[in-house]
């Protein structure tokens, strides 16, 4: 289609809300995943001196709890549910009932977090984080403010310098000592562990993410493609580079956490962490113990910052194709890059909210709702629905041939017809029956978020959901004639003479020689150029 995540779904009108819906999640996604950028950036500036400030507990924000030599705690006989760790950074000693902290715990949330009570006391600005969220907010617009002409050309540095970083970080990991511990527990699974139905949800879930389907950023970046370009062949470099890509960062993580485990004679499953845990707490630890650990650190923060900024373009550019695809008047003159200059700004003034003292719990809401497993799980199905079962699955395949000269395999048809949308609202309803309040953990409890706060949280889920079937009815609505002319008229794809079919040229009472044979450029790319426009 050449266009958008809005204007490609043209190829089915009545569904067009699926444009709609993944620009709200792409732009909702954006507010709060530069806050990640954010604080590696941070981490990075700290990370300048010759003692890390998470190394030790002699900080004006480290508490009579802190500690650096963290051992499993002794139970005095009794069952360890009443006394754990958590991630190797808190333990509660039952001996002398004294709570131990590592320095890194406290740095992430006494200095860098600053938490307030919950999240409603969001409390002051923290500027040293605004600051940081106001350059990573810069770097990221003059990286995309042309479009895929710039950013293509800062991609080549910021996607493939990182696995220089990974093996850099990979040799270092596998000379530590209790390396080969952690990699033991790394690549000998639990199989027991496929038993609970919450793994399959978070596989399932979990590989939406990582390839940013439902997101409306696939149907941008390939708005620049030429009509006959091979994207059969690139969807399964993309996806075995992704995966390859996973299995290589989980090399590098579980040989620190072994050494780390090693040093402090713990067990690898006291010392393993997830999410920002991972990155903010238990990496940085395991840094921290290494011979240059400013070095080590400075190098991983690095690359954390690189990686994400490779998700932060493609979020921006999903939101930025999708508009100005609507509303050609923002491909005039320099309207591209004020809009763009415009949109940054809002969603940094936004993103103001989550580095205030109650800022980690509105990350929490925007990262557990805006983007929800259930948004992307639900834009699957209607894209299943949309692509496979209203425009067609053999059509499609035949427009497929005609791009790129044969058809893809027969098992991608069946996944479209039946195993996705089967396997999707499977996941989504078992998500429903087994949903739970949400809560965020940090080392002085269990955190619950107020009834406010979850309603505030579904209806950034709904903002998105609702576009679907909003705009079905506003298509209906909009359509001329009986229902069955309107259903007709709504379903009837949007084509241009070169994505044609031969017998839909000939249905259409088209000659075969009445437009030229070779396709325009993609439409997207004519956003570059004014002139050529």
């Amino acid at each position: 289609m050449s266009q958008g995540g809005i204007g490609c779904w043209k190829i089915c009108p009545i569904l067009q809300g699926i444009g709609f819906a993944t620009t709200v999640i792409c732009f909702l996604g954006n507010i709060y995943y530069i806050i990640i950028l954010n604080w590696a950036a941070y981490f990075f500036g700290r990370s300048f001196t010759s003692l890390l400030p998470w190394s030790h507990c002699e900080n004006p924000w480290n508490t009579e709890y802190c500690t650096t030599n963290f051992t499993k705690p002794d139970t005095g006989g009794m069952n360890m549910t009443n006394a754990t760790m958590d991630g190797n950074m808190t333990a509660f000693n039952t001996t002398n009932t004294t709570l131990q902290i590592s320095p890194v715990v406290e740095f992430w949330e006494n200095k860098v977090l600053n938490m307030s009570e919950g999240v409603g006391e969001l409390g002051e600005v923290q500027w040293d984080l605004a600051v940081c969220l106001l350059c990573v907010w810069i770097v990221v617009y003059f990286c995309v403010f042309k479009g895929v002409k710039s950013t293509g050309k800062v991609v080549y540095f910021t996607a493939t310098f990182p696995y220089v970083m990974l093996t850099v970080l990979l040799i270092r990991g596998v000379t530590l000592e209790g390396a080969a511990d952690g990699l033991f527990f790394y690549l000998n699974p639990d199989w027991e562990r496929l038993k609970d139905h919450k793994v399959w949800i978070d596989a399932g879930t979990q590989i939406f993410y990582s390839f940013a389907i439902g997101w409306g950023c696939m149907p941008a970046l390939g708005s620049y493609n030429k009509f006959h370009n091979d994207s059969y062949k690139q969807c399964f470099l993309i996806a075995a580079v992704n995966c390859f890509t996973s299995l290589y960062s989980g090399l590098v993580v579980f040989s620190v956490l072994g050494f780390m485990a090693k040093e402090q004679g713990l067990d690898i499953k006291d010392v393993a962490a997830s999410g920002p845990g991972l990155v903010f707490i238990a990496y940085p630890r395991a840094l921290s113990l290494m011979p240059l650990a400013p070095l080590w650190s400075c190098l991983f923060f690095f690359m954390i910052i690189l990686v994400g900024l490779d998700s932060q373009f493609v979020g921006v550019e999903g939101v930025v194709t999708a508009v100005v695809d609507m509303i050609p008047y923002l491909r005039r003159g320099y309207n591209r890059e004020l809009f763009i200059a415009g949109m940054c700004v809002f969603n940094f003034l936004l993103g103001l909210t989550m580095v205030t003292n109650g800022g980690i719990y509105v990350f929490k809401l925007f990262e557990y709702y805006s983007a929800s497993g259930i948004s992307l799980l639900f834009m699957a199905f209607s894209e299943c629905v949309a692509i496979a079962w209203i425009f067609g699955a053999n059509r499609f395949y035949d427009s497929i041939e005609l791009m790129i000269g044969y058809r893809p395999l027969v098992w991608f048809k069946i996944c479209w017809t039946v195993l996705t949308p089967l396997i999707t609202v499977g996941i989504v309803l078992f998500m429903c029956v087994t949903w739970s309040p949400m809560e965020f953990q940090h080392f002085t409890g269990t955190y619950y978020f107020p009834s406010w706060a979850e309603g505030i949280g579904w209806v950034m889920m709904a903002m998105a959901i609702i576009c679907v079937p909003v705009t079905a009815v506003v298509k209906m609505w909009q359509a001329k004639g009986t229902l069955q002319e309107r259903w007709r008229e709504v379903t009837t794809p949007q084509l241009q003479y070169h994505q044609l079919r031969d017998k839909d040229r000939l249905a259409r009472g088209l000659r075969f020689d009445s437009e030229p044979s070779t396709p325009p450029p993609p439409y997207s790319s004519l956003q570059q150029n004014d002139t050529e426009l």
